[in-house]
C-alpha cells in the first residue's frame, strides 16, 4: 500500500533506536537495546537454526541505503461459436534458461548479503500475537480508560495502523488519552485464558503529530475487577517503550508470565511535547477453557491443505521450489530472469503441461509478488500456490488438471529480494511499515517503470491542437529514449521485469501487495495529477470484472461484516477500486503493462497486515486459495484465435487487432496467435498488417470459462506480391498484372478529377470541337503549356480550350 506522502516522514525515523526496560530473574531491572527488532530475555527456541543463543538482544542494523543512479487493417460478416480446438506445439521460443537449485549460492553473494552473526536472524516468538494488527483482535475485545474523541478511540490502538492525510476524522493513527495522567489505560480481551508473554509498542502514526509513550507498566486480570501488575523481583515492572512514532519497540515477560484473560498497558510518561498515544501488540498462548462462554471462537479458522506454512528467506525458497521441481518434474520449470542489486536471483516457477516452451493458442499468465519486500504474504501465498499445484495435479483434480493444460503459468514470488531480505531479518512484527519496501538503492518499484501514460496523453493533446492522428497511439507505446539510457534512475529489478515482459506474450497478471484489502485496476495515474480521481482504461469493463472475481471470492474482502484496515473504508466500492481514484501513482507496473504490451495487469491488496505472522499463513492461505485460482481461469475469457497468410497458411506476427469501440489494440506474438480479454457480448474485429489487406469479422463472446476461437487469413496486397516477386527475380503472373493495370487506371481518374475541381469553371465552346482540338500525347499539351494556353487531362487524352492561339 502506498502513501508516498507519509513515507518521506517515516523514513526520516528509522534510523531511530529504543531501549526497553524488562525485569529479569534476579529481581533487578535491565536495560536492553531493542532497535526494531529489540526484545527481553532470549530462550534457546527463540532463534532458527542456532545452538548457543546470547542472553542478551542483538540489535539489527539495517542495510538500507540511499538511491543511486545505476550505470550498467475484405470484410466478411460472421458470427463464430465457442470452440475448443487442438493444441499445437509453436516454433516460438518463448523461454529462459532453466536454472539448477543445485549449485550453491555465489560466496560473495552470501557474504554480503548475510553475515553470518546471530542478530542476522529473526527472532521467533515463544507465542505469536494475539492479532490486533491483522484484526483477529475485533473492535469490541479493546477498551480503554479515556479516548479524545472516535477516531483516536482504543479501536485505533493496533500495532501499524496508519492514520489518512488529515487529522481529525474517524481513522486516527493511535489510541490516545483524553488525560494526561497515569491512570490512563488501554485493555486487551483475549477471551480465554491466556499466557501472555510480550508487548509490542509503537508511537502514534500523523504527518502533523509527534506523540509516543516513553515508559509503561502493564497488568492482568481475570475478571476486569482485580489486577495484578507484571512484576520486576518485588517491585512493579516498568517497560521502556519508544524513542520515535514508527519503530516498533519489543519488551519480553519474565519466564514467570501470568496466565491471564485480560492484559492492560499503562503509560507512565511520555513525549513532553506530545500527549498520551501508542499503538501496541500483545504476544499471547491461549490455553483451553471449557468453561469459556467463547469456546465457538476457540476453533482457529485452518486449511486441510498440507503446504509449508512459513516465511521463507531467500535460501528457504530456493529450497521449497527445488523440491516442487522434484515432486512434478513434468509440469515445471524454473527459471530466472535476472538478478537483484546485491546478486539474488529473481526466481520464476513455471507450470505448464509443456514446461519450457510455448504453445500455439495457450495464453501465458502471471503472478508476481514482492514488489515491495516487507509485504511478504503475496511471497508465501505464491510459493504455497505451486506446492498446491503441484499436489492437486498428481492427485488428479480436474480443474487443477485443465489448468495446467491450457495456461503456462508464470509465478514470481520475489521481485525485490533484496528489500525482503531486510524486513526478515527483523521479522514479521518488528520490520515496521516501511523497512524493506524499497529496493537495496531506496528506489520504489511501483513508481519505478517507463511512465508512458504521459506519452499517450501528450500524444492525445498534439492529435486535438493540429487535427494530426499520425502521433496518435493507443498500445505498444514504446519506451522513452531517457528511461532506457544506462545511467537512468531504473532499479536492476525493474530492468529484469521489464525485459521479462518484453520476451513473453503475457496475457493477463495480477501484482500482490499488502497492507490493505482492495484490487485496483489501472489506470494508476491521474492526467493533471490531481492527487486521486477516477481514470478508466478504454478496456475499463473488463478491469472491475476482474478486480471484481478476485475481491468477490476473498473471503475477508467479501465478508460484509469486516472493519477497514486504517483510513479508507473500500466496502462501499466493493472492494475494487480504480488506481488513480485512490492515490495517483507515477510509473506503475500495471499501466506500464497494459499501454507497452498485451498484458491486463490489476493490484491486489492480500491483507491489512504487510508481514503476517507465520500462525496467520494458513488461515491467509484458505482466504486467498479461491481467489487466485479464479482469476487466472480468467485468462480464458474473451477472443483468441491465429492469424494466418491465406495463401501460405503461416501465422503473421505483429498484426493488430482492432475491438470495434474499444480504443485500445493489442498484437499478434511470433505465430500468429493472439488473446483478446473481453466481456460477453458481439464485437466487430478488425485485424491487419504491414503487407495485408485487412479483414473484420463479427466474433461473439459467449459466458462460458472457455474463449471464442476467431480466426483470420489476410491476402497480401498487390504492392506487397510484387514486392516479393521482384525480390525473387520472378515474373508477374496475369492476375496480378490486371489487378495493377486497375489500380493505375483508379488513381489516374483521382487525380484527374482532383486536377479538374481546383480548375476555373469556362463557358463551354459554342461549337462541337473538331478533331485538332484532341492530342494523342502528352508531349503536345506541354508545348501548348508553354505558349500559355489551358490545358487538361482527362482519362489520357487531353482537352484544349476555346481560347487556344
Amino acid at each position: 500500500m502506498a502513501q508516498s506522502l507519509y513515507f518521506t516522514f517515516v523514513l526520516s525515523c528509522l534510523i531511530c533506536g529504543s531501549y526497553g526496560l524488562v525485569s529479569s530473574g534476579n529481581g533487578t531491572t535491565t536495560v536492553r537495546s531493542v532497535d526494531y527488532n529489540a526484545a527481553t530475555a532470549v530462550t534457546p527456541t527463540e532463534r532458527r537454526d542456532s545452538t548457543t543463543k546470547p542472553s542478551t538482544t542483538q540489535s539489527s542494523k539495517s542495510i538500507n541505503a540511499p538511491a543511486v543512479r545505476l550505470t550498467s487493417t475484405t470484410t466478411s460478416k460472421v458470427l463464430t461459436t465457442t470452440t475448443r480446438p487442438p493444441k499445437t506445439t509453436t516454433t516460438a521460443n518463448y523461454s529462459f534458461n532453466t536454472e539448477d537449485l543445485n549449485e550453491g549460492i555465489d560466496k560473495k553473494v552470501e557474504k554480503r548479503v548475510w553475515n553470518k552473526e546471530p542478530e542476522d536472524e529473526p527472532l521467533e516468538f515463544e507465542c505469536p500475537p494475539l492479532g490486533l494488527e491483522s484484526l483477529r483482535v475485533k473492535d469490541p475485545q479493546l477498551r480503554a480508560s479515556s479516548y479524545k474523541r472516535r477516531g483516536l478511540g482504543p479501536h485505533r490502538g493496533r500495532l501499524n495502523i496508519q492514520s489518512g492525510i488529515e487529522d481529525g476524522d474517524i481513522y486516527d493513527g493511535a489510541w490516545c488519552a483524553q488525560y494526561e495522567d497515569k491512570k490512563q489505560w488501554l485493555e486487551v480481551d483475549a477471551r480465554r485464558p491466556t499466557r501472555f508473554t510480550g508487548v509490542i509498542l509503537q508511537g502514534r502514526s500523523s504527518i502533523w503529530s509527534w506523540d509516543f509513550i516513553l515508559t509503561y507498566k502493564v497488568q492482568f486480570s481475570n475478571d476486569t475487577l482485580v489486577w495484578q501488575p507484571a512484576m520486576n523481583g518485588t517491585k512493579e515492572a516498568v517497560f521502556e517503550g519508544n524513542q520515535d512514532t514508527e519503530t516498533p519497540v519489543l519488551a519480553l515477560f519474565n519466564e514467570s508470565a501470568t496466565v491471564a484473560r485480560y492484559i492492560r498497558i499503562n503509560p507512565q510518561s511520555w513525549y513532553e511535547n506530545g500527549t498520551i498515544c501508542l499503538r501496541a501488540e500483545v504476544l499471547g498462548c491461549t490455553l483451553p477453557d471449557p468453561n469459556n462462554i467463547y469456546a465457538w471462537q476457540q476453533t482457529e479458522q485452518g486449511t486441510k491443505d498440507k503446504l509449508d506454512f512459513r516465511h521463507h528467506n531467500y535460501k528457504e525458497m530456493r529450497k521449497l521450489m527445488k523440491s516442487v521441481t522434484e515432486a512434478c518434474p513434468d509440469i515445471t520449470h524454473i527459471y530466472s530472469i535476472g538478478k537483484s542489486h546485491m546478486g539474488l536471483k529473481m526466481y520464476v516457477m513455471e507450470i505448464s503441461d509443456h514446461p519450457g516452451k510455448h504453445e500455439l493458442g495457450e495464453p501465458e499468465f502471471r503472478y508476481v509478488a514482492g514488489m515491495h519486500g516487507n509485504e511478504a504474504l503475496g511471497r508465501e501465498l505464491l510459493l504455497n500456490l505451486m506446492q498446491y499445484i503441484c499436489q492437486e495435479y498428481k492427485l488428479g483434480n480436474q480443474r487443477i488438471v485443465r489448468l495446467v493444460k491450457e495456461t503456462r503459468i508464470h509465478l514470481l514470488p520475489s521481485m525485490n529480494p533484496d528489500g525482503y531480505e531486510m524486513a526478515f531479518k527483523k521479522g514479521s512484527e518488528l520490520a515496521g511499515w516501511a523497512l524493506g519496501r524499497y529496493s537495496y538503492q531506496g528506489i520504489d518499484m511501483n513508481h519505478n517503470f517507463a511512465d508512458l501514460n504521459k506519452v499517450m496523453w501528450d500524444a492525445i493533446e498534439f492529435d486535438f491542437q493540429n487535427n494530426d492522428k499520425s502521433k496518435l497511439i493507443n498500445h505498444y507505446i514504446p519506451i522513452p529514449e531517457y528511461y532506457t539510457a544506462e545511467d537512468a534512475f531504473v532499479a536492476l529489478e525493474t530492468r529484469a521485469v521489464i525485459n521479462w515482459m518484453q520476451n513473453i506474450p503475457f496475457v493477463l497478471s495480477a501484482n500482490l501487495h499488502g497492507g490493505e484489502l482492495v484490487v485496483t485496476y489501472p489506470f494508476d495515474r491521474t492526467e493533471d495529477w490531481a492527487p486521486h480521481d477516477d481514470t478508466p482504461t478504454p478496456d475499463n469493463s473488463f478491469f472491475r470484472w476482474l478486480a471484481t472475481v478476485y475481491a468477490s471470492t476473498n473471503q475477508v474482502m467479501s465478508n460484509p461484516d469486516r472493519r477497514p484496515c486504517h483510513n479508507e473504508n473500500f466496502q462501499r466500492y466493493n472492494n475494487i477500486i480504480n488506481g488513480a481514484n485512490w492515490h495517483t501513482v507515477q510509473g506503475s507496473m500495471n499501466d506500464f503493462s497494459y499501454l507497452h504490451t498485451n498484458c491486463f495487469d490489476v493490484t491486489v491488496e492480500l491483507s491489512c497486515d504487510k508481514f503476517p505472522h507465520a500462525s496467520e499463513l494458513p488461515i491467509e492461505w484458505e482466504n486467498n486459495k479461491e481467489s487466485l485460482l479464479i482469476y487466472m481461469e480468467q485468462v480464458h475469457r474473451g477472443l483468441k484465435g491465429v492469424i494466418r497468410d491465406k495463401d501460405t497458411e503461416a501465422g503473421i506476427a505483429d498484426a493488430i487487432i482492432k475491438v470495434d469501440d474499444i480504443d485500445h489494440h493489442i498484437r499478434s506474438v511470433a505465430d500468429g496467435d493472439y488473446w483478446r480479454l473481453l466481456n460477453p457480448g458481439e464485437y466487430e474485429v478488425t485485424v491487419s498488417a504491414e503487407g495485408y489487406n485487412p479483414s473484420t469479422r463479427m466474433c461473439r463472446v459467449m459466458y462460458e470459462h472457455y474463449p471464442t476461437i476467431c480466426d483470420f487469413r489476410l491476402t497480401k496486397t498487390p504492392k506487397q506480391r510484387l514486392k516479393e516477386i521482384l525480390a525473387k527475380g520472378g515474373k508477374l503472373p496475369k492476375d496480378l498484372q490486371l489487378r495493377l493495370r486497375q489500380l493505375r487506371l483508379r488513381k489516374l481518374r483521382a487525380s484527374t478529377k482532383a486536377i479538374n475541381s481546383r480548375l476555373p469553371r469556362k463557358r463551354p465552346p459554342t461549337s462541337p470541337p473538331t478533331a485538332a482540338h484532341f492530342s494523342a500525347n502528352e508531349e503536345s499539351c506541354a508545348a501548348v503549356g508553354k505558349m500559355h494556353s489551358t490545358c487538361s487531362k482527362n482519362i489520357g487524352k487531353m482537352y484544349f480550350s476555346k481560347f487556344l492561339v
